[in-house]
């Protein structure tokens, strides 16, 4: 493990590491989906978060990586800075400012996709106007600063293999030294300063769970909320409750199960989905359907699944567990191809941006969520195979069919007697006063109604 001394004794000496506060489990607040704006420009995302965002309910919005990187069309350039500059496809520091203040206007707290486990592969001049080769970042990091394995990760039942190799060819940081956590933690602490929210840290599993730890621990607000970048893998040498003492995890086997039920088993299955499938607890989870990774690696379902992916993002937000995530990103046929625009988003459902996070049925249980937030699973009916319906106690009740004909029933509920709209179809529904209603739903949709909406 590479060390310098000298040179940051300084540095470290003013970074002397204080005693962390307790990891924020969940986002903080009332609100705790999160719109994850794969790739949007900044001023995009500020208009969004004015138009649609705020107005839904949605309490967070997760942005793309802001640091200076690499150049190229493809999307994962982002993921690859050359320096911690705000001076990315994205915007400039100008536009992420405004984008946060808009977004705060509007009631939407920013989450940054923060990538600190690594610098880039290859040399040349970043996006920013900063030249850059393996190992050398002028003015940021040099080669000392790095690990000294400078060969592919290839071994992920060797713990040391994982956390100190590097990451498909990029430099890997030695996040065990005092000048990399200072100079990592001075990047978080400037995207505090313009008023950012949270984190969610790209590839932790690829760090010790210790250094993130005291990299959090330097920050200006050391309570930050924060979600890690942990994929479970069975028998890997880490695994992602070892770093929950920092903050929220994401439950990738939540949307690996979510797609084998959908697509080949039944939804009655999903009776006890959560923390009784063995996964974290909800408290610490972060969950989603798909993200930018796996929507093009095929691991989960995406927006190619059509009705089963809406229907899996309705069951995700109307069910208890953990913090969700809904992707929303863009059309692709090639798995490198960057952004529609650069990044400008001119309208939804143009230009092939997919903006899932406003398809009306998804939209529409954000608000569902928020009004029935705290409340256990009650009422629960299922008819053995992929019909399911639950109460969220007395504030919410939601039916799905993904059976491939329509379904006539009476569902027995906890709510109030009165009317409601059915979020999913604009329709209102009666409950009676024994708390049932009938409902049909067509094949492969959803009915949701819940006491925050009494009329369409």
């Amino acid at each position: 493990m590479a060390r310098r001394y000298l040179a940051v004794a300084a540095l470290t000496a003013a970074s002397v590491v204080m005693n962390p506060t307790g990891a924020q489990a969940s986002p903080p607040g009332t609100k705790d989906v999160t719109a994850v704006l794969f790739e949007w420009n900044f001023a995009s995302v500020a208009r969004e978060c004015t138009t649609a965002l705020g107005p839904a309910g949605y309490g967070y919005v997760q942005v793309s990586p802001p640091a200076e990187h690499i150049q190229g069309p493809q999307w994962w350039t982002s993921y690859q800075p050359v320096s911690y500059k705000i001076a990315g496809r994205l915007g400039d520091r100008t536009a992420f400012r405004n984008m946060v203040d808009t977004c705060h206007a509007a009631g939407v707290k920013v989450v940054v996709d923060a990538v600190v486990n690594h610098m880039a592969a290859g040399s040349g001049t970043g996006t920013g106007g900063s030249s850059y080769g393996k190992y050398t970042y002028p003015g940021l990091y040099s080669a000392p600063d790095f690990d000294d394995c400078t060969s592919r990760i290839g071994n992920y039942q060797d713990r040391w293999n994982v956390q100190h190799c590097e990451l498909v060819g990029l430099s890997d940081l030695d996040t065990g030294e005092g000048y990399v956590r200072g100079a990592i933690a001075g990047y978080m602490n400037d995207l505090l300063s313009l008023g950012v929210d949270g984190f969610r840290v790209d590839a932790a599993k690829h760090m010790d769970a210790a250094d993130l730890a005291d990299i959090k621990s330097r920050l200006n607000n050391p309570s930050v909320y924060w979600k890690q970048e942990v994929i479970h893998g069975a028998g890997e040498a880490v695994q992602p409750t070892e770093y929950t003492g920092n903050g929220d995890v994401q439950e990738f086997r939540y949307a690996y199960d979510l797609k084998r039920v959908f697509l080949h088993e039944n939804l009655a299955y999903l009776k006890n989905y959560g923390e009784g499938w063995g996964y974290m607890n909800s408290g610490v989870s972060g969950v989603f359907v798909d993200n930018h990774d796996t929507e093009r690696n095929g691991s989960t379902l995406s927006y190619k699944d059509n009705a089963t992916y809406t229907l899996a993002n309705v069951f995700m937000l109307a069910w208890p567990y953990g913090a969700p995530d809904i992707n929303s990103g863009y059309e692709f046929t090639d798995h490198d191809a960057g952004p529609p625009n650069g990044g400008q988003v001119n309208a939804c459902w143009r230009d092939g941006w997919k903006c899932q996070h406003n398809w009306p049925e998804i939209k529409s249980m954000v608000g569902f969520r928020n009004a029935t937030r705290g409340q256990a699973v009650t009422d629960w009916w299922d008819n053995g195979g992929d019909a399911i319906a639950f109460g969220r106690g007395g504030k919410g009740f939601v039916a799905v069919n993904h059976e491939s004909g329509s379904l006539t029933r009476t569902y027995r509920t906890s709510l109030p007697a009165g009317t409601y709209c059915d979020v999913q179809n604009n329709t209102l529904v009666t409950v009676d006063s024994g708390g049932r209603f009938t409902a049909t739903l067509g094949a492969r949709t959803a009915l949701a109604i819940h006491v925050g909406k009494s009329a369409c």
